[in-house]
């Protein structure tokens, strides 16, 4: 049973941290401006790390829509231009390389097509996202497999069959799952989190947890039942342009969460009964008669 991995220098899974994750996406809508905005905002949060998306849009837009219309900020154009006006470049990349670095938080993305993981690979980033989409690809299971990085899995709008069968492909080390449910925002009575003792359970890796949905109460309680990650959406305003927006969390609300999740993980505790030292002066005012006798 593999219980944790390790990225940028941090062991991830079992009794370690819970490891918190700023989905970042396609929220900056391709503005490098924005991205570095998100980053510093992550950073201040008090994230581990930020994650970005990676696509080729020629390979990843069916072609049926390619030429359809779409509205947006910038005007009416083609779906696959409005897909490439959301990507960042290598160039871009390198800027949100040098401002992760200068912020001192980790930064990987989700590949959508094996291209995307030649660029980021060149990164060196310290682990990959397969998103959700992604866990029936075989042959880009095996291109990120090959990096020989760590690989989390997310597993939203998958069966029991898809899940088993990519956690195949890819072998169990150095994997770790995350719960998800691939609605957005999901409803909470969707969110289903019992299931990650269930996925624990079944494959024996660390597991954690992509919420898409809206509040921060259910995500909390998350870490407190185990999540070794936590994924969420980050944005400067909800009410942004862009598919993810709504279903993100706003800078002060991402740092609400961090320090929720903290507390939690403080609160914890190793499960083992006792007496604190600052209950003693309590016990001995209110106490009227001493425990431990044998009943007659």
């Amino acid at each position: 049973m593999t219980t944790q991995i390790e990225i940028a220098g941090r062991r991830v899974g079992d009794g370690e941290p819970c490891y918190v994750v700023a989905e970042i996406g396609i929220n900056h809508n391709g503005d490098l401006d924005l991205a570095r905005r998100l980053v510093r905002a992550a950073a201040e949060a008090g994230c581990d790390a930020v994650k970005l998306q990676k696509r080729t849009p020629e390979l990843c837009v069916p072609e049926a829509q390619k030429a359809l219309p779409r509205e947006t900020p910038w005007g009416v154009m083609s779906y696959l231009e409005y897909r490439r006006r959301l990507e960042l470049g290598p160039d871009e990349l390198r800027a949100v390389d040098a401002c992760c670095r200068e912020h001192a938080v980790a930064w990987f993305a989700s590949c959508w097509d094996e291209e995307s993981v030649d660029v980021v690979e060149a990164f060196d980033p310290p682990c990959y996202k397969i998103a959700s989409a992604s866990l029936t690809d075989d042959a880009l299971l095996r291109r990120h497999r090959r990096t020989g990085r760590p690989l989390i899995l997310s597993t939203g709008m998958s069966t029991l069959a898809e899940i088993d069968h990519a956690v195949e492909v890819l072998g169990r080390d150095d994997l770790l799952l995350l719960h998800c449910t691939s609605t957005y925002p999901a409803r909470l009575e969707e969110l289903n989190l019992r299931a990650m003792a269930a996925l624990r359970e079944r494959y024996g890796v660390p597991v954690g947890y992509s919420g898409h949905e809206v509040g921060l109460a259910t995500t909390v309680a998350a870490a407190a039942l185990g999540a070794a990650m936590i994924e969420r959406h980050i944005t400067l305003d909800r009410a942004m342009w862009g598919t993810d927006q709504a279903a993100s969390i706003e800078p002060h609300g991402f740092a609400r969460l961090v320090r929720d999740v903290r507390a939690v993980e403080r609160a914890m505790g190793d499960g083992v009964k006792r007496v604190y030292e600052s209950e003693i002066p309590v016990r001995e005012k209110l106490r009227r008669v001493a425990g431990g006798g044998a009943e007659g």
